[in-house]
Formats: C-alpha cells, structure tokens, sequence
C-alpha cells in the first residue's frame, strides 16, 4: 500500500465524516455562511473531524514508538499502561488538588503517564523471559492494576459515573473549542520524525545503540516523553481509545518493515483512516445515535490482536 493511497482514503473518508450526522447537510447548504448547517457544520463536524485525525494520528505514532523502543510488536499505550496511568493522574489531580487548573491538571496527568509507562519499560528490562506474548499480557496485567486503583477512588470519591463518562473514547462532545489540546500532538510528531532514525537503532538494543554512539537513555526518554504527550492529550480530550496504537503500526510494518523515517508518514494517514472508518461505522449503526467510538476500536481491534496474537505464538514456535 502506497502513501498516496492512504491519504487518499483520508481524503474521502473525511468528506463522508463531514456530512453525516443527525442533522443533515448538504454541500449546497454551506454557501449560505448564515445558515443554521454552516453552523454546525464549522462548529461541530469540523473540529471532529479535525479531533479524529490528530487522535488517530497521534496514537498510532505514539505505538509505532513504543513497539520499536520495547522491541515488541505487541506493546502499545493501551498494552503498557501508559493510558491507565494518564487516567490514575486526572483522577488524583480531581480528588485530591480540586483548585488545580486545566494545565494544571494536563501536566498532573502527563506526569503520571510518563512515570507509568517508564516503569513498564523498567519491568522490561528486568523480565528475563521475554516471550514475544508473555511481554503484552504483563502490560496488561500492569494496567488492570492502574485501573483497578484508579476505580477504587472514584468510588471513594463518589465520582464513578462522571469517571466512566469523562473516559469514555467518544467524538460526540467534540466542538470548536473543545479539541484544540489535540494540537499539541503535531510538534510531537514531528520530533518523532526526527528521531526516527535514532529510534530505529535504539530498537535494535542498548549495546548494538552504544556501539554505534548513540545515547540510549537519552533517545529512550524522549521516546517516552512523546507518548505521554501524546497518551495524555487523546484522553484528556476524547477519552480512552484502545488498541490502536497496536494495530495500526502492525499493520503498517506488514508491508513496509520497521525503518521508522519510512513508516511514520504511512502510520500518521493509516492511523487517520482507521479511527475515521471506526467513527462512520458508529454514527451509522444506530443512525441519527451513535455509539462511543471506542467501543467500534475495541470490537475491531480486539479481532485484530486476538490474530496477530496467535500469529506472534505461531512464530515464536518456529
């Protein structure tokens, strides 16, 4: 598959997003500035649609990243903690720091995603069988924990319901000026393409790295930095979307291997695409309702891994 293809299928698959809704609108209907559907239509489906791009964007570089830094094709922010942990610190900073503001707690929350997904890449290091499955089960593991403390005090805290919701991967509620945080996503994409050469000679391990000069730890941490970053802004803004940091990257790879300045562009409309397909199919099924995206992500996206699962224990047999 060719980059020109990807972006082609963005290009198309967001003209279809731009004019679905509960509301219908019509191309001819916008050049009526005035008019209530030009309305909506700079309102609302324009920042979704903008919101979907960054966030599919976004997460997919954010596990491209992950997977070329562990060395594991089944790691990503939803196998490793890194959303769990972001969640753990929004709802801290809501508990217990209720005077604190929005970057306040933007920062609380990306602090939290770092330090989870640093101490996930630590359990790495020092697990000793490293099954290219046994890896992604203790990333799962080491979430179920961070979500099962950050449950426990929203039940304390009385907020449970409001905490389900907040978290809920979801584009419904996104407007013009409810989804502009996705933006920072794009510097951090950009600093990933400029590292790409130096993530893909971290990914080959920490000797063959020294050896060749580079600093490690270094390019490890900014790694590590760009996808709380980019963790912390998709959920502080939609919600949690799983699995798409695993899949897309994988499916990428498939054909175009693991050099990361080649597979960057092919994830960021790849990623795109994807989380637009997922959010038309769930405005349609229950149409002019619509259900959470992140339920259309998890549905397909588990098949995806359930298959590439049982594809990596075939493989680590042979």
């Amino acid at each position: 598959m060719r980059l020109w293809m990807l972006i082609s299928a963005v290009i198309i698959l967001s003209v279809i997003s731009l004019f679905i809704g509960a509301i219908n609108i019509k191309p001819s209907d916008l050049l009526d500035w005035e008019s209530l559907e030009t309305q909506i239509f700079l309102i609302s489906r324009l920042p979704r649609l903008l919101a979907i791009i960054l966030a599919g964007a976004g997460m997919g570089i954010a596990g491209l990243i992950m997977q070329s830094l562990s060395r594991n094709k089944f790691v990503s922010p939803t196998t490793a903690g890194t959303l769990d942990a972001a969640k753990l610190g929004i709802i801290i900073s809501m508990m217990f720091f209720t005077s604190m503001s929005y970057i306040g707690q933007i920062m609380f929350s990306f602090a939290f995603a770092l330090i989870g997904t640093f101490i996930f890449m630590q359990l790495l290091e020092r697990i000793k069988f490293k099954d290219v499955v046994f890896v992604p089960l203790i990333g799962i593991m080491y979430g179920n924990i961070l979500g099962a403390i950050s449950t426990f005090l929203a039940y304390e805290g009385n907020m449970l319901q409001n905490v389900d919701t907040f978290f809920q991967g979801s584009f419904t509620l996104v407007v013009s000026g409810r989804y502009e945080l996705l933006y920072v996503a794009v510097p951090a994409i950009i600093i990933a393409y400029i590292y790409a050469n130096k993530f893909t000679v971290a990914g080959m391990g920490e000797d063959f790295a020294k050896n060749v000069g580079l600093s490690y730890r270094a390019v490890l941490n900014i790694g590590l930095v760009i996808v709380a970053i980019i963790s912390t802004t998709v959920i502080l803004t939609v919600g949690i979307i799983p699995f798409l940091g695993l899949i897309v990257p994988n499916l990428v790879s498939l054909y175009l291997g693991d050099n990361l300045r080649k597979t960057i562009p092919h994830t960021i409309f790849m990623g795109a695409a994807f989380l637009l397909i997922c959010d038309i199919i769930s405005r349609l099924i229950v149409h002019p309702f619509e259900i959470p995206v992140n339920t259309t992500v998890a549905v397909i996206g588990s098949a995806i891994f359930l298959i590439m699962l049982f594809r990596g224990k075939a493989y680590a047999k042979k």
